[in-house]
């Protein structure tokens, strides 16, 4: 995606039911600065506000999806550096809890450096789709500081306890067919398709039953802090709840039908 020294350091593209939200400063890789945390807090509000959206995509332009925070900015912060990080974190993890607990599914569109805080956004979403080229790396330790963006949550969640210390402690490179093997992301594609599979994943996700997703999520991201009595007693509540739905029954007649459903969310 073109743009400029005078682009906004995010954009947002709503098409179709889904909404695409794109880091945009390809110089930098990405690295987030205040104005790129502050536009991705509003991109986010703004993207699960849209009742129009049914998914939402977050990817980066130009070279890498994202390479972490911008060192540049820390280094002038000098003394300051404290407060400077306050104004980064606050945005970003407003906006990635905002998304955590949206009804819309988040898939990350992954390329290149997906470094430090890129990797932590990556690990935010509900899904991630990486071209196989891209590299992980928590990166934190090699800058002498502890992760953000809700990594040191999501990360254990997802490879367990022991694995997540080596890959925070040691900060080592992780290709995309080794991150798929550990689960860091779902699925790995030529480079050059990236675009293509995200669109279509996204699709997919779009035309699906907007409510059941949701709940989907919502079941799911929840269930860690619940007994299995508790999550039993929510599960069926929710499925209770869904089987009143317009979606359900349309679900049921074009199934009868033997044709493609169409989903209102209602």
């Amino acid at each position: 995606m073109p743009s400029s020294n005078l682009s906004p350091p995010v954009l947002l593209a709503i098409d179709d039911g889904i909404g695409e939200i794109v880091f945009n400063r390809p110089d930098q890789l990405n690295a987030i600065n205040l104005e790129l945390a502050s536009a991705f807090h509003d991109a986010v509000k703004q993207a699960i506000a849209d009742p129009v959206v049914r998914v939402i995509v977050l990817s980066g332009a130009g070279r890498a999806f994202m390479a972490g925070g911008d060192l540049v900015y820390f280094r002038k912060a000098g003394n300051q550096a404290p407060q400077a990080a306050d104004l980064l974190t606050g945005p970003m993890h407003a906006a990635l809890l905002a998304l955590a607990e949206a009804g819309q599914p988040v898939l990350a569109s992954l390329h290149g450096a997906v470094f430090g805080a890129g990797m932590s956004v990556a690990l935010a979403a509900d899904l991630a789709i990486a071209a196989d080229d891209a590299v992980l790396n928590t990166a934190y330790v090699k800058v002498a500081n502890s992760p953000d963006c809700a990594a040191t949550w999501t990360l254990p969640g997802i490879v367990g306890l022991r694995k997540a210390l080596e890959i925070a402690l040691l900060a080592d490179n992780i290709n995309a067919p080794e991150a798929l093997r550990l689960g860091l992301v779902n699925r790995v594609v030529p480079a050059q398709q990236l675009a293509t599979e995200t669109r279509a994943l996204a699709r997919r996700l779009a035309d699906a039953a907007p409510l059941a997703l949701a709940s989907i999520k919502r079941l799911i991201r929840g269930s860690r802090d619940r007994s299995l009595q508790q999550q039993l007693d929510i599960e069926a509540k929710s499925f209770a709840k869904n089987a009143g739905s317009a979606d359900f029954h349309e679900a049921l007649d074009a199934f009868f039908e033997k044709r493609k459903p169409t989903f209102t969310g209602s």
